[in-house]
């Protein structure tokens, strides 16, 4: 029973809990360990686990600072997300601003093929007058 006390303090305090939300206290000792709070208290193990906690210099896994840590970190990927979202828009706008310029000159080309097909065929059809070389061939 003493093994497994020390082994279930030694868990919640490298932050590795297996039953517990990861808090360093007695509860979560004695249920990390299968065992009641009287028989913790009962353990010879109990009064040393005090003098360890009641040491300033122990190093405990503070909930309290890896919650801030995750909220913290789910704050940073709210903010990209919103970035990314952000440039994803603007790349669409410039996306359908090209596809609309590209439109419009796809239609002044046409436009034009047109009228240098008619120049063409008027050129080819010197003999209505129409139009003249310059040079004589």
């Amino acid at each position: 029973m003493d093994r497994d006390i020390m082994r279930a303090f030694e868990r919640l305090l490298d932050g590795r809990p297996e039953i517990t939300g990861g808090s360093v206290n007695v509860v979560n000792i004695a249920a990390e360990a299968g065992v009641s709070r009287a028989s913790y208290y009962r353990s010879p193990v109990a009064g040393a686990i005090k003098e360890i906690l009641a040491a300033p210099s122990t190093k405990r896994p503070e909930v309290d600072e890896l919650k801030a840590e995750v909220t913290r970190l789910r704050k940073e990927l709210r903010e990209f997300r919103r970035e990314k979202a952000e440039e994803v828009r603007e790349l669409k706008t410039t996306v359908s601003t090209y596809a609309n310029q590209i439109q419009v000159l796809a239609l002044r080309n046409a436009e034009l093929e047109v009228d240098a097909a008619a120049l063409r065929g008027q050129v080819a059809d010197a003999t209505a007058g129409k139009v003249r070389p310059l040079r004589k061939p």
